[in-house]
């Protein structure tokens, strides 16, 4: 699960085998049929493709946006998520779609401030999940090797702290993300 549990960032949690491979093969399903398109970076286009649901964050003007509604066959998935980390029903206002093709990942970064818990579901090949955070001169780092089917949970530190990025991928991958909103 963890290499190295003493480096592990407070509030990551890791749930291996949240759904089953029938879960997975329909979740793929669902999300290949998705008007999938290459994720947008201010000018710069990500080699990932995605379907924001819920909201989408704009990097060209720095703002949240609306997006559609969770569709029907997201929507137990949320729940099930909600459940599992004792949140109240509907706390899930946020999903996001991925597909990586070989050779796509993701840089450094932090979920924007609009943004509070992030829920990060792993399917179709395993993935590095990289951490790291500045500890003077130098980056303290940790990584979890998150298996297909596998929940991932970020909160506190590992979610507000910690900076998190996916090298590129050698075989194809698809993620569901799911998130709740900050506190205003």
């Amino acid at each position: 699960m963890f290499a190295d549990e003493s480096a592990r960032p407070d509030g990551l949690h890791y749930q291996p085998d949240f759904i089953s491979a029938q879960e997975e093969a329909a979740l793929i399903g669902h999300i290949r049929a998705l008007p999938l398109a290459p994720f947008q970076f201010g000018i710069y286009e990500g080699k990932r493709r995605v379907v924001f649901f819920g909201s989408r964050y704009d990097f060209t003007h720095q703002r949240l946006e609306a997006a559609e509604e969770l569709p029907a066959w997201l929507v137990p998935l949320a729940g099930r998520v909600e459940r599992f980390a004792a949140l109240p029903s509907g706390s899930i206002k946020h999903a996001l779609c991925t597909e990586y093709d070989v050779g796509a990942g993701i840089g450094w970064h932090r979920d924007k401030k609009h943004f509070d818990q992030v829920f990060g579901l792993s399917l179709a090949s395993a993935c590095k999940f990289r951490f790291r955070r500045k500890a003077g001169n130098k980056w303290e780092r940790f990584t979890l090797n998150a298996q297909p089917r596998s929940l991932y949970v970020m909160t506190g530190a590992s979610r507000h702290v910690w900076e998190h990025s996916i090298p590129p991928v050698e075989t194809p991958r698809y993620s569901i993300t799911f998130r709740t909103m900050a506190q205003a």
